[in-house]
């Protein structure tokens, strides 16, 4: 495996009851950026997550984190990693300061740096204030943060993060996204979360799994650079088959009176040709604007391009 990726996995493939349910999953993070990972409930984001995080063994397939090998040397990989899943891993009878100093102690941080790493885990996740509760009488919203707290206490180089706002209210929500956007800065972060407008803002590279497999993969340039969609409106235009037969026009919809979206084909730039044939023919043109093409739209043409068969588990 390469070891200039901080993360790499080759092949992931899970069984379950003898039935293959996540099937050769290829991913690669580098350092500085951040993976999102979308998909419908039950495509297999949590399964692979885990056996990228390591408590998960692939059925096939290898991990490397930092250039070591998961499998190999599971204890060496893992100082390079912080794993927050879907369920944060809170003792509610612990304090936040015991549970940390617990943490510390588990990613081996030797005993003179633990205050200090516990301090700069809590200064990080705004937990200052909290040190001496019990995590029991916490809100959710500040359990996610001790999660997100634990995670980071040994700074790894490489953190996952299951759905880390799932149950979260509004108000929560924005403060653990807001925190999550400040930790990017820091470290590489594979993401997921079923809410795509937060994985499109803090995303690098977005991949989408369905049934176990991975759908879509782009980077953020890339979506950018797709979003060759454009809405014309036309006051006395022709009918749909006229404009899918003008050059470069890949496909078209036809959304209304006198409205379509026009896609180009791919790396084309229509705009001009189409103005200047609009305005030959009398066609009226009095709109014509890109329109990007939304993650949600994406994610729903994918999700919906197979059939109904039955997914994976979570």
């Amino acid at each position: 495996m390469k070891s200039d990726w901080l993360l790499s996995a080759q092949g992931l493939a899970r069984d379950y009851g003898g039935r293959r349910v996540v099937t050769d999953i290829d991913l690669r993070l580098a350092a500085g950026n951040v993976l999102g990972v979308l998909g419908p409930n039950g495509a297999g984001k949590t399964t692979i997550l885990r056996m990228l995080a390591g408590t998960l063994a692939p059925s096939a397939g290898r991990v490397a984190i930092a250039g070591v090998d998961l499998a190999e040397r599971p204890r060496a990989a893992k100082r390079h990693l912080g794993y927050l899943p879907e369920r944060p891993p809170v003792y509610p009878e612990l304090t936040v300061d015991e549970y940390l100093r617990f943490a510390a102690r588990l990613h081996d941080i030797p005993r003179a740096r633990r205050a200090a790493a516990v301090t700069a885990a809590k200064a990080d996740c705004g937990l200052i204030e909290v040190g001496q509760r019990l995590i029991g009488a916490l809100s959710k919203g500040y359990a996610q943060r001790v999660g997100l707290a634990q995670a980071i206490v040994h700074r790894p180089a490489v953190l996952i993060l299951d759905e880390p706002t799932a149950g979260l209210d509004p108000s929560q929500l924005i403060g653990v996204r807001e925190l999550i956007g400040r930790l990017a800065r820091e470290h590489s972060v594979i993401i997921s979360s079923h809410i795509l407008g937060e994985i499109q803002a803090m995303a690098s590279h977005v991949v989408i799994i369905d049934r176990g497999r991975l759908a879509f993969s782009a980077s953020r340039e890339q979506l950018a650079a797709d979003a060759s969609w454009l809405e014309i409106g036309l006051a006395h235009g022709p009918d749909t088959a006229t404009l899918a037969a003008l050059p470069e026009v890949a496909d078209i919809r036809h959304t209304g009176d006198g409205q379509w979206l026009i896609r180009a084909a791919a790396g084309r730039d229509i705009r001009t040709a189409l103005a200047e044939r609009a305005v030959a023919e009398g066609w009226g043109l009095h709109t014509l604007v890109a329109r990007p093409t939304s993650l949600e739209e994406r994610f729903m043409r994918v999700i919906s391009s197979g059939d109904d068969a039955e997914r994976a588990p979570a």
